[in-house]
């Protein structure tokens, strides 16, 4: 584990010195939440004990042997017609003690219409986004849990098109006894292959997380507490709505706004906080606050439920579903749907002898 941290040490002030500050970067998509659990939770996780294997997708590191022929789906019926997949399978190899992954993440943002000189309509033509990643992740001592990600991402905008190579890697800490999990992770560190345009500075959507979940073992709940953006300390939008200069009273309100450091709110934007709630044992319900969608996408007078998500899990003898809705602002809310399935349990597939028993292991998980 000194060797892991030794190297993490070297690493992250490297990617933070080589992070471009300011402006937009490509592949945003990556920071979508890909499963409709962590949506629950405010798009940001790294550190739950879920047994919900897309959770590999937001942390390497929560790749676990239990997650053997488990197969996640979902589908996400974001804004603007926009149709966003997911899906990952999972795998352990025993004779390499190490859990592997596959990760596909697709986003069809519907047909552009093309248009000459003068904006008549000559066509139209599809626009999609898609990354693929490949994962694993091994435990170190008892509590120790450490993962990366090798993910490929293209981006086919009209006539624009750009790629990367990426990578994350994640830790995580897991006292079982105590109840408490942590979770580190660097996500979209890499290089750019392939440009929109040559000339123009393409940054991409670095990001440092983490988060630390708290179970209690007399009390059906869980809460979280994630900080992301961390290579970053101000994210806040200078808005100019902030300052307001009364120029019938020749007052110096514009002057104070620009003094005003917002510390607070600075601090805030960084954190997203979250609750599972278990109501029996096939019953999961999850909520999360996100204050810098809040504060980004609400509007002064009427911020609405923005910035806030739920959902739910049901847990079947063979199947888990998941549910979730998140308010980005006052236009609704998005709408989220997964399912997952243990092939070995369905079709009695993979190497693990016999078939483990669902519901056995969902009580003994949740204990």
């Amino acid at each position: 584990m000194k060797k892991i941290f030794l190297v993490l040490t070297f690493l992250i002030p490297s990617i933070v010195q080589a992070q471009v500050v300011g402006g937009e970067n490509s592949f945003e998509f990556l920071r979508l939440s890909q499963s409709p659990h962590i949506t629950a939770l405010g798009g940001v996780n790294v550190s739950s004990p879920s047994r919900d294997v897309m959770m590999g997708l937001a942390n390497p590191a929560l790749l676990r042997p239990e997650f053997h022929t488990s197969l996640g789906l979902n589908y996400n019926l974001y804004y603007a017609g926009t149709r966003i997949s997911n899906l990952m399978y999972a795998y352990h190899a025993p004779s390499a003690k190490t859990t592997f992954a596959f990760g596909l993440s697709y986003i069809n943002y519907g047909s552009m219409q093309l248009t000459d000189n003068l904006g008549n309509v000559t066509g139209t033509k599809p626009t999609a986004d898609y990354s693929m990643q490949l994962s694993a992740s091994r435990s170190y001592l008892e509590k120790w849990r450490y993962g990366a990600s090798l993910k490929y991402a293209s981006s086919n905008l009209i006539d624009k098109k750009s790629s990367a190579l990426l990578a994350d890697i994640g830790v995580v800490f897991a006292d079982t006894n105590s109840q408490w999990y942590a979770g580190f992770a660097i996500k979209n560190a890499g290089i750019t292959l392939k440009k929109y345009d040559p000339s123009i500075p393409q940054s991409l959507p670095l990001d440092l997380q983490i988060g630390i979940t708290k179970k209690f073992k007399k009390a059906p709940f869980s809460i979280m507490v994630l900080a992301h953006h961390l290579t970053k300390w101000d994210i806040r939008y200078d808005n100019p709505a902030d300052a307001q200069d009364n120029l019938l009273l020749l007052s110096n309100d514009t002057q104070t706004e620009k003094t005003k450091t917002y510390f607070a709110d600075k601090l805030f934007r960084h954190f997203v906080f979250a609750m599972d709630i278990n109501l029996g044992k096939r019953l999961e319900i999850s909520a999360g606050y996100n204050h810098l969608r809040r504060s980004e996408l609400s509007i002064s007078d009427k911020k609405g439920m923005s910035g806030f998500s739920f959902g739910g899990g049901f847990y079947l003898n063979k199947f888990v579903i998941h549910y979730a809705q998140s308010f980005y602002h006052l236009a609704g809310a998005h709408h989220e749907m997964g399912l997952n399935m243990r092939l070995n349990d369905l079709f009695g597939i993979g190497k693990m002898g016999n078939k483990i028993n669902w519901s056995e292991q969902f009580a003994r998980s949740y204990k």
